[in-house]
C-alpha cells in the first residue's frame, strides 16, 4: 500500500458498513473503499473478524491502525479530523445523540436481521446474493455451498439475536413504529437533532439501508407505509453536498422536533427495558433476557457487547456537568429511557 487515504473494507449487505461509507462521505474524508474477503482485499487482520474495517495509513502510505466497531470508529474520526462532525456541541446534545445512535446499532438491528432471516422471500436473497460480494465469479457448486452455508449458519443464530416466534410480533411493531415516527420527523425535519446530521441519523441509517432498502419483507412494508424514509436513506448514502457552517445548525435540547422526542418514547419502551433487562442477566449469570415489553414478553440470551454499550451511555452521562445532567434528565422525563441512567 503507497496510498495515504483511510481504507473502509466491507460489504453492501452489513448495516455498519454502510453506516461508516455514509460518514466518510458526509465528512468529506477521502478514503478507498475495498470489499472485505475479496479478491482486492490486502488489510491486514482486524482485532475481531466483523466488519466494516477501517485502516489508517501511516506517513509512508503502508497500512497502520486497524480499527472495528462503527461507534468507536466515528469517534476516532472526530479525534482525527477536523469540520463537518457528527457531534453536537452541546455536550448534553451529545449525550442524547449517542443514545439514539446505540437504539439504532443495539435494537433497530434486531428487526434487520429478523426480516432477513425469518421470511421465505428474504432468505433466499440473501443466500443468493451476499455470497456474491466475495467473489462474482463463483461457479454454481460454490454459490450453491456458499449459500447453504449463510443460510444454515444465520438462521441459526436468530434467537441468539431475539429473533423468536414470541418476540416476532415485538420487533415488528418495534419496526413499523420507527418508520411512523421518522414519517412525521421528515414532515418538518430533515435530521433528528437539527439542520445537519448527527451520530444518532446514521446509526438509524445504517440499518434503514438494509430494511428499508434491500430485504424484500421490511422494504415493502417501509414502500407502502413510509416513502419518506426510503428517500431519506437515499440521501444519507452521499450527504458530501450537504451545506454546512461550522458548528451551527443543531437543535436547542430543549427545542427538539416533536418527532425526535416522540422516539425516545419508543425508544423508552423497547431499547431501554430490554438493555436493563440483558444488564441484569449479566451481573446475575442468568442464562437468559426477560422483560416485559409492550404487553408481551421478550426473551434472547444474554449479549455481553450491550452490557458494554450501557456502560459506556453511563458513563458518557457521568462525565456531564451538573448542569448538563439535569437537562438530560428534564428531556428524557416520561420517556421511559430515565432507567438507562438511573
Amino acid at each position: 500500500m503507497t496510498d495515504h487515504r483511510l481504507v473502509l473494507a466491507g460489504q453492501y449487505g452489513s448495516p455498519y458498513t454502510l453506516k461508516m461509507r455514509g460518514v466518510l462521505r458526509y465528512r468529506q474524508i477521502p478514503f478507498r473503499w475495498v470489499l472485505r474477503d475479496s479478491k482486492w482485499d490486502d488489510i491486514p487482520t482486524p482485532p475481531v473478524a466483523i466488519i466494516p474495517v477501517i485502516v489508517y495509513p501511516n506517513a509512508d502510505g503502508s497500512y497502520g491502525d486497524v480499527t472495528v466497531d462503527s461507534s468507536p470508529q466515528i469517534m476516532r474520526l472526530e479525534d482525527e479530523f477536523a469540520g463537518r462532525s457528527l457531534v453536537p456541541v452541546d455536550p448534553a446534545t451529545a449525550f442524547i445523540d449517542a443514545l439514539i445512535e446505540d437504539y439504532g446499532d443495539e435494537w433497530v438491528t434486531k428487526a434487520m436481521y429478523h426480516y432477513r432471516w425469518a421470511y421465505q422471500a428474504d432468505i433466499d436473497k440473501a443466500g443468493r446474493l451476499l455470497p456474491l460480494g466475495r467473489n462474482l465469479q463463483a461457479n454454481s457448486d460454490q454459490l450453491q455451498q456458499a449459500q447453504e452455508f449463510i443460510t444454515a449458519r444465520q438462521i441459526g443464530r436468530r434467537a441468539m439475536v431475539g429473533s423468536t416466534e414470541e418476540n416476532q410480533p415485538i420487533i415488528e411493531s418495534s419496526y413499523e413504529r420507527l418508520l411512523d415516527v421518522l414519517t412525521q420527523l421528515y414532515s418538518t425535519n430533515d435530521f433528528l437533532l437539527g439542520d445537519r446530521p448527527g451520530r444518532s441519523d446514521f446509526g438509524i441509517f445504517g440499518q434503514l439501508t438494509q430494511l428499508a432498502k434491500w430485504d424484500p419483507t421490511p422494504m415493502e412494508l417501509a414502500a407502502t407505509r413510509a416513502p419518506k424514509v426510503i428517500h431519506w436513506v437515499d440521501r444519507m448514502d452521499d450527504l458530501s453536498w450537504l451545506p454546512v457552517d461550522g458548528d451551527a445548525g443543531w437543535s436547542l435540547l430543549d427545542a427538539l422536533p416533536p418527532a425526535t422526542t416522540r422516539l425516545l418514547h419508543e425508544i423508552g419502551q423497547t431499547y431501554a427495558p430490554f438493555m436493563i433487562a440483558n444488564a441484569q442477566a449479566l451481573m446475575s449469570g442468568a442464562d437468559e433476557v426477560v422483560c416485559a415489553l409492550e404487553g408481551g414478553t421478550y426473551r434472547q440470551a444474554p449479549f455481553k457487547y450491550q452490557g458494554k454499550c450501557l456502560q459506556w451511555l453511563r458513563e458518557g452521562y457521568a462525565a456531564l456537568s451538573d448542569d448538563d445532567r439535569s437537562r438530560v434528565d428534564a428531556v428524557l422525563a416520561g420517556t421511559g429511557c430515565e432507567i438507562l441512567v438511573a
